[in-house]
């Protein structure tokens, strides 16, 4: 889940992930079979596929898993991927506008099950377009905050190229031009801070507050979502007030 309040929720993130590891590692091994059939098996010629390969570490994915991922991605040995990227736009609760990435071997069976999961949730799929102008894709690296200054990251990430660098409560999002995410991670590296992740995401340009019960609707149906095997990213443009966080962090 990608609402850009993600540190606000981390309580809720937490849940969601340690309820779903088995869920969240296929989603991990098939964005690195993409990356490795798209740029190639080589983590130093591919970073997409660095990025990828470094997420499922982050996340404890075995490594035979990911060195099989890699290969079958990039051919090797005979196995081969063919997966579908598609991109559904909706509204959730309230008018909360959501792009929803799919990545899948069945493009029939993902439409039917994102469209449970909005229908069941308060949700509903959007014309092409009506939603999509909201959004910008961007590159967005997630800091970890601990031992770690905005300054610090203001001075590695500012010189390399990065156009934002937004605080949370647990540490800071860099956002970046597409064509620079990779230039930027790496002077991240280089100046010795830690990256929780390195992405390409649709980053709202107009955000809007919702109140803790919208919140939980929200929550609820992006978990819904999620659910489905080939719902790789759900991206929102709610935001939340320090109160409203408080409040759901309570729970």
């Amino acid at each position: 889940m990608s609402g850009h309040s993600k540190w606000a929720t981390t309580k809720h993130k937490k849940a969601v992930i340690d309820a779903r590891r088995a869920k969240s590692f296929a989603k991990l091994i098939k964005n690195i079979e993409v990356a490795a059939k798209l740029g190639g098996a080589d983590l130093n010629g591919n970073p997409t596929l660095y990025d990828a390969v470094q997420k499922a570490k982050k996340t404890s994915v075995p490594n035979d898993n990911i060195d099989r991922a890699i290969k079958r991605g990039a051919g090797i040995g005979g196995e081969a991927v063919e997966y579908q990227s598609i991109t559904y736009e909706a509204y959730g609760p309230s008018g909360v506008a959501l792009m929803v990435e799919v990545l899948t071997d069945n493009k029939n069976r993902a439409a039917a099950e994102v469209r449970t999961g909005l229908s069941r949730n308060g949700g509903t799929l959007a014309d092409p377009g009506s939603v999509a102008y909201n959004f910008t894709r961007k590159g967005v690296i997630v800091v970890s905050g601990e031992g770690t200054t905005e300054d610090d990251v203001m001075m590695a990430a500012l010189e390399a190229g990065a156009e934002e660098i937004e605080p949370h409560a647990q540490g800071f999002e860099v956002i970046t031009d597409p064509s620079d995410l990779v230039s930027v991670r790496k002077a991240l590296q280089e100046a010795g801070l830690d990256y929780e992740s390195a992405d390409i995401e649709f980053v709202p340009n107009l955000k809007v507050e919702i109140d803790a019960d919208t919140a939980r609707k929200v929550f609820r149906l992006i978990d819904a979502l999620e659910d489905s095997d080939d719902v790789q990213n759900v991206y929102s443009n709610f935001d939340l007030t320090p109160e409203v966080q408080a409040e759901l962090e309570a729970e």
